[in-house]
């Protein structure tokens, strides 16, 4: 999970208020008639309503195709969907190794399909000035139970937090109900009761379990760590980043952090909280608590050294702890135990880093003039945000693969297994079925998030949800125009921050030069986009006050 840069615009009250706001201004134009555009669509469709074309419709959808389920034409999932929607979708099926790429790649030559999902907020920032993608704010009325999830949920704000200069956003994101924290450390529990060490709270006491295990173990890295394409130790450095109190960095990395003493925005990677980020880092570097191949190695390869004893600690959500590491070390270590530790604190104390917006979809301007319009706003409404469509992206067929208890639990059926919750079972929800894929099942209801949650997972979550949640930071939206220029910069700025993050944490550059780096990021614009933010901020708060 990552985290959302927080640049939002406040919402009149509930959700009339967004439908209200997509109906008006700048969209008026563009929304003026859709007679010719309701060819599929339902007369009557609301919230909690079954979305059924009137007649047989497809739409073509970028595919980020995951490897520990590759894409098969014959899932239940695609012929239950049409059955009970009446729609095909046309999958571009694109590696996930090259999913950010291949997406730009199609929407800057015109040629996206309709449907983009699995875009992680800003991402879609990119796209805006150039009118590829759709302002999808302008369309809410269409999409009746992601209006009323966002009114019922109170998540105005965060939802605000996408909006551009012009008032409207351009991404459906997921939506929670409540925050879900998902990635940690993982780490090996027999280690930890052979040496006596309690499980660790803070990023300080994980710093003094590494070195307990590299006492006990000199031979061993403690801690060798994966999650690091298509940026170094990109999982890592996240968790420090929010941790001290940064936005995001690794591979969710924010450039602008709101500073709440100083009331403005700081560059992240220059920002003392970042260097100090560093300093922690460059430490376990040092004293060869975490291994420095954590910033080369590909996900096998830190999987490997964990599964034969060559390390104790990872990267990990829920899936990799019963997916990946507890079968690895089955094979090698049979009497290894892994288990997720609580998100460690920092600097900014026990917060809950998750956001409730979850990655999302983004719509291809080109969809905006097809017959079936309509309609494809209602089957992307019902799918990914009607309580129904949500419950059979997750689990299914009811009787196929699941069943459900007067109760209302649902228990899989006796041949199915995923996450490891029904070991014996033959086939896999994923893999067989298509169910539980991440381009559709996210966002949800609590209850529907936490229903493959282990009893272990849930005493997880439970110890996270008693944390505050991060507080969003004010506003900055930015003009078409200054977009276009903060584009043009951000790529260098981030590159350099990424390479000298590398340098410093390896001691190849030593943080005495920290005010040296501070001046080269500024020689790459980096005043000037942070001149361009603060404007934003500065400007929205006398637009509002």
């Amino acid at each position: 999970m990552v985290q959302l840069s927080r640049r939002h615009l406040l919402f009149a009250a509930g959700a009339a208020a967004v439908i209200s706001m997509a109906g008006c201004g700048d969209g008026d134009d563009d929304k003026k008639d859709l007679a010719d555009n309701r060819e599929g669509a339902m007369d009557k469709y609301g919230i909690g309503d079954q979305f059924k074309a009137t007649t047989a419709v497809s739409f073509s959808m970028l595919y980020n195709n995951h490897p520990n389920y590759p894409l098969k034409d014959d899932w239940l999932f695609w012929s239950e969907l049409s059955k009970r929607t009446g729609v095909k979708i046309e999958p571009v099926a694109v590696p996930l190794s090259d999913y950010e790429q291949k997406r730009s790649v199609l929407i800057g030559a015109g040629d996206a399909p309709f449907i983009i999902p699995k875009t992680y907020h800003p991402q879609e920032d990119a796209y805006v000035s150039s009118g590829a993608i759709l302002p999808v704010s302008d369309y809410l009325d269409l999409m009746p139970n992601f209006t009323d999830k966002i009114e019922k949920w109170s998540l105005q704000p965060e939802i605000d937090s996408l909006r551009q200069e012009d008032g409207k956003f351009y991404l459906l994101p997921g939506l929670h109900e409540k925050p879900w924290q998902d990635y940690t450390l993982a780490v090996r529990m027999d280690i930890l009761e052979q040496l006596k060490i309690p499980v660790p709270q803070t990023w300080d006491d994980v710093y003094n379990m590494l070195k307990a295990m590299k006492a006990a173990y000199p031979d061993v890295y403690p801690f060798s760590d994966r999650f690091g394409k298509p940026n170094p130790a990109g999982n890592l450095l996240n968790m420090l980043a929010v941790s001290y109190g940064l936005a995001g960095a690794g591979w969710a990395y924010q450039h602008p952090s709101w500073d709440a003493e100083a009331k403005k925005f700081v560059y992240t990677g220059a920002s003392d909280k970042y260097k100090a980020m560093l300093e922690f880092l460059h430490k376990l570097v040092d004293e060869k608590l975490l291994d420095p191949e954590t910033f080369t190695q590909t996900d096998d390869q830190a999987r490997q050294k964990l599964a034969s004893g060559k390390s104790f600690v990872i990267s990990t959500n829920a899936q990799s702890i019963v997916n990946d590491y507890r079968p690895d070390m089955a094979k090698s270590l049979p009497n290894a135990r892994i288990a997720k530790i609580p998100f460690p604190i920092g600097p900014a104390g026990p917060i809950n880093a998750a956001s409730r917006l979850e990655n999302g979809i983004m719509i291809s301007s080109k969809a905006r003039d097809s017959k079936n319009f309509v309609a494809m706003m209602q089957f992307i409404d019902w799918l990914w945000y009607s309580d129904a469509g949500q419950e059979f992206a997750k689990w299914g067929v009811e009787g196929t693969t699941y069943t459900k208890d007067a109760s209302g639990k649902r228990t899989l059926t006796a041949d199915v297994d995923v996450l490891g919750l029904n070991p014996k079972g033959t086939k896999h929800l994923q893999k067989d079925f298509g169910f539980y894929n991440g381009i559709f099942a996210y966002g949800g209801r609590l209850e529907l998030v936490q229903s493959f949650f282990s009893e272990e997972e849930k005493e997880f979550q439970k110890i996270v949800s008693e944390r505050p949640p991060v507080a969003v930071a004010p506003p900055h939206p930015l003009t078409d125009e200054e977009r276009e220029q903060v584009t043009l910069w951000e790529t260098g700025l981030k590159d350099y921050v990424y390479q000298n993050t590398l340098k410093f944490v390896l001691g190849q550059r030593p943080l005495t030069e920290w005010d040296a780096y501070v001046n080269e990021l500024n020689g790459k614009n980096m005043g000037s986009y942070m001149d361009l933010v603060n404007k934003s901020y500065e400007r929205y708060q006398k637009k509002h006050s």
